[in-house]
């Protein structure tokens, strides 16, 4: 059964949220092919993932100094409550993680980076082993599918007054690439220039705003038709 992990990222919870609209068209389509069973949401705005702290480095560490070891062996490596819990909360996502064959992401820019909370969701399922296969060495991510679905407010690409200040789709590609996801299984759809419609002083962009949203809307639903 193919399998479908969708995280929302952006604090606007509300209707006007670009990514959430086109990740939500993407999970629809997804399961109008593939049904419900395979499928897991989560909002990452409406229940935050704790930020990792001194408990989760030590835990961490001290599997860094044994070598890596398998997961299901960590929680007898904690030495304190504290690293229970950080463990408590950390374990389910890495494993709703390597249970995906696609990991769904909506990302808008802020400050020209991810929104904090999708950081925070990296932070904590980036743990010593979580995507290694400790026999072979080789990535559990080698064969999982990331779609990126990326907002912005202005524009980032060649020849725009933005360029080589896109710190959001080039972060998450070099993430993803560095825990095994190939470079040909990250698929990245964007909307640009997405507050063109309330800033007055970028009202001449609107329709540049309209014809990104709707290539997006379009990308979108044609890679959740078609991604295996």
């Amino acid at each position: 059964m193919t399998t479908l992990l969708h995280l929302d990222s952006s604090a606007n919870r509300s209707g006007e949220s670009v990514t959430r609209e086109l990740t939500a068209l993407f999970a629809q389509t997804w399961r109008s092919r593939h049904g419900c069973a395979g499928y897991r949401y989560r909002d990452l705005a409406a229940q935050p993932v704790p930020l990792v702290d001194t408990a989760h480095c030590q835990l961490g560490r001290r599997l860094e100094r044994q070598g890596l070891v398998a997961l299901d062996k960590v929680a007898a490596l904690t030495e304190s409550l504290a690293e229970e819990r950080q463990w408590a909360l950390t374990l389910p996502l890495i494993a709703e993680v390597r249970a995906a064959h696609i990991v769904l992401i909506g990302a808008s820019m802020y400050n020209l980076s991810v929104p904090a909370s999708l950081k925070a969701w990296i932070d904590r399922v980036t743990f010593p082993g979580a995507f290694t296969d400790l026999d072979t060495g080789d990535s559990l991510l080698s064969q999982t599918q990331v779609v990126v679905v990326a907002a912005r407010g202005g524009a980032y690409g060649p020849g725009t007054p933005g360029e080589g200040q896109d710190f959001q789709v080039p972060y998450l590609r070099a993430y993803f690439r560095k825990h095994g996801v190939p470079e040909s299984d990250i698929h990245v759809i964007s909307a640009e220039w997405t507050v063109a419609g309330f800033v007055p002083a970028m009202a001449s962009l609107k329709p540049r705003a309209e014809r990104s949203l709707a290539e997006a809307r379009a990308a979108v639903t044609n890679l959740a038709a078609t991604l295996k």
